[in-house]
C-alpha cells in the first residue's frame, strides 16, 4: 500500500498549527447580521454539490444540480454572468460579502488563535468535474478550533489563484473545505508559488484524471492533506463566500500568508487539465480583513 504522506516527518512536531482562527470578535461576527444562516446555506450548496459529484459539478458551491444552468470562467459562461445565469445565483452579483479578495489594507490579527490539525490518511477519490481537480476526503479528518471540530470534506485546486496579497496572485491556489456539525463552513486557502518541486503534488499529478466527468478511486493508495500545509504559521482570515455559483455567504476563509511551492512543470501539467478556474478578485467592503503580525 502507498502513502501519500510525504512531510509528516517534517511537520510531526507541528500538530497544532496557527493556521486559521474559527472564532469570530465583534467585529467581524457584527459585519453580517446573517453570517450564521448564510454559513448553512454555503454548507447546504457543498453537501448537495458533493453527494452530486457524478453530475459533473462538485467543487464548492459549483452548481449543476441547484440551478441546472451551465457556467463556466470564458465567454458568456463567465463570472461576470454568474448573477444573470439563475435565480439561484443572484448573489454572484448581489452579495456584500463575495469571494475572493485581495488581503491588501488589512489590519493586524495579534489575536489570531491557532487551529488543530487532524488530518488523517484517506483513500484516494480525485474527480474531474469540468472546473476543477477535486480530491474527495474520507470521513474522520478534521480542524478543531476551541473545541468545535469541522470535518475536511474536499480540496481542489485553481489556477491561477483567486486571492491575492498586496495585488499579487499566485500561479495556483489550494482550498481546503471544511464544515462544522453546525453546518458552518471553515475554508483554507494555500498559495503555490513556482520553485522547487512539489513531492506530495508529484504523486498526486500522476493519479489525476485528466478528462472531464472523470473520477479516479484507488483504495491501494493513501493520501495526507497535512502534506500540503506550509510550515508558516500567519493567516489571513475574513467573512466570505463560495467563490463558485451559487456564490453563498457565510463562509470563513482562512487564507495563509505563507505559500508552498510547485515546480513550473507540476504548474503547467494541472493548468492544462483545468485551465484558468480563477474567479476575480471582488470588492472588500466594510468587511474587516485580520492580517498575521508577521505579514507587515
Amino acid at each position: 500500500m502507498r502513502k501519500f504522506g510525504l512531510k509528516c516527518g517534517l511537520l510531526a512536531g507541528a500538530a497544532v498549527l496557527a493556521l486559521a482562527g474559527f472564532e469570530y470578535g465583534p467585529a467581524l461576527a457584527g459585519s453580517s447580521g446573517t453570517a450564521a444562516s448564510h454559513g448553512q446555506a454555503a454548507a447546504s450548496a457543498v453537501a448537495n454539490q458533493t453527494a452530486a459529484k457524478a453530475s459533473g459539478d462538485t467543487a464548492h458551491g459549483q452548481s449543476g444540480a441547484s440551478g441546472g444552468s451551465h457556467w463556466g470562467y470564458q465567454g458568456n459562461a463567465g463570472p461576470a454572468n454568474w448573477g444573470r445565469m439563475s435565480k439561484d445565483y443572484h448573489l454572484c452579483a448581489d452579495g456584500t460579502e463575495q469571494s475572493p479578495i485581495d488581503m491588501a489594507g488589512s489590519f493586524d490579527g495579534a489575536t489570531l488563535s491557532g487551529i488543530e490539525f487532524d488530518y488523517r490518511l484517506s483513500p484516494v477519490e480525485f474527480t474531474n468535474n469540468g472546473h476543477t481537480v477535486q480530491v474527495n476526503y474520507a470521513p474522520g479528518s478534521a480542524i478543531t478550533v476551541r473545541g468545535e471540530r469541522f470535518e475536511l470534506l474536499q480540496f481542489h485546486f485553481h489556477t491561477p489563484s483567486e486571492h491575492a496579497i498586496a495585488g499579487r496572485q499566485a500561479p495556483m491556489e489550494v482550498h481546503l473545505v471544511h464544515k462544522s456539525a453546525k453546518g458552518a463552513l471553515a475554508v483554507v486557502g494555500i498559495m503555490i508559488e513556482e520553485g522547487a518541486e512539489n513531492l506530495a503534488l508529484s504523486e498526486f499529478w500522476s493519479l489525476m484524471p485528466r478528462q472531464a466527468g472523470e473520477t479516479k478511486q484507488d483504495r491501494r493508495t493513501l493520501i495526507n492533506a497535512r502534506d500540503l500545509l506550509p510550515v508558516g504559521q500567519g493567516y489571513y482570515r475574513y467573512m466570505g463566500s463560495l467563490t463558485t455559483p451559487p456564490c453563498s455567504e457565510g463562509v470563513h476563509w482562512h487564507v495563509m500568508s505563507e505559500p508552498v511551492t510547485a515546480s513550473a512543470e507540476q504548474i503547467k501539467q494541472i493548468a492544462a487539465v483545468i485551465g484558468a478556474n480563477a474567479r476575480p478578485v471582488q470588492p472588500t467592503g466594510q468587511r474587516l480583513v485580520l492580517a498575521p503580525m508577521d505579514s507587515h
